[in-house]
């Protein structure tokens, strides 16, 4: 069973997994899907035909614009925003107000133990690579791969992380995870565990 805050707008139409909690104030749209034991943190909004896997954190106040897909595991900090228009107009060349007819959504991929820090933004279509890390503020226009730890504006690989979230360390061939001790491979530009 889920628990949703009384101040909560979750559509009817919109499908909860059992232990998600919907805190005050936020939204969840028609035709949304998330998953199980998610949190979806005050004012965050989930719109129409997102997709949120299992265990996904949507902090406060962040903006998941549809068709954006999270898989399992994923982190939203606080006020980021998952765009879905690469051309953003509120009228057609005409000047008639654009509707749903007038819009091409493209999404944000987000792959499995991502994290997206707090005011990031990224620009739809991009895929986050699993377990990678965007730094706070980034503002992400590029694909981003596995274990990638990028920060900036535009955002570029700074480093690596492992699946802890931790900045790895170089041990001769390898990437070493400080805390966890597991151990990565860096080949072509990217990382896989070893």
């Amino acid at each position: 069973m889920s628990t949703v805050a009384a101040s909560a707008d979750v559509s009817d139409e919109s499908v909860i997994g059992a232990g998600t909690k919907v805190w005050h104030l936020a939204q969840v749209r028609e035709f949304a899907r998330v998953g199980e034991n998610c949190v979806i943190g005050r004012g965050a909004y989930i719109g129409p035909g997102a997709t949120l896997g299992d265990n996904c954190k949507v902090q406060n106040y962040a903006l998941v614009y549809e068709p954006a897909v999270l898989e399992a595991g994923v982190f939203i900090g606080p006020a980021v925003v998952l765009t879905n228009d690469v051309f953003p107009r509120a009228v057609t060349p005409d000047g008639a107000l654009k509707t749903e007819d007038d819009w091409d959504k493209v999404g944000v991929t987000i792959r499995e133990g991502a994290a997206i820090g707090a005011r990031a933004v990224c620009i739809a279509p991009v895929t986050i690579g699993a377990w990678a890390t965007v730094a706070a503020g980034a503002v992400v226009t590029k694909d981003v791969p596995d274990f990638a730890l990028v920060a900036g504006v535009p955002a570029r690989r700074v480093g690596w992380v492992g699946k802890a979230g931790h900045p790895l360390k170089q041990d001769g061939g390898e990437w070493v995870c400080p805390h966890s001790g597991a151990r990565y491979l860096e080949q072509d530009g990217l990382l896989t565990e070893a």
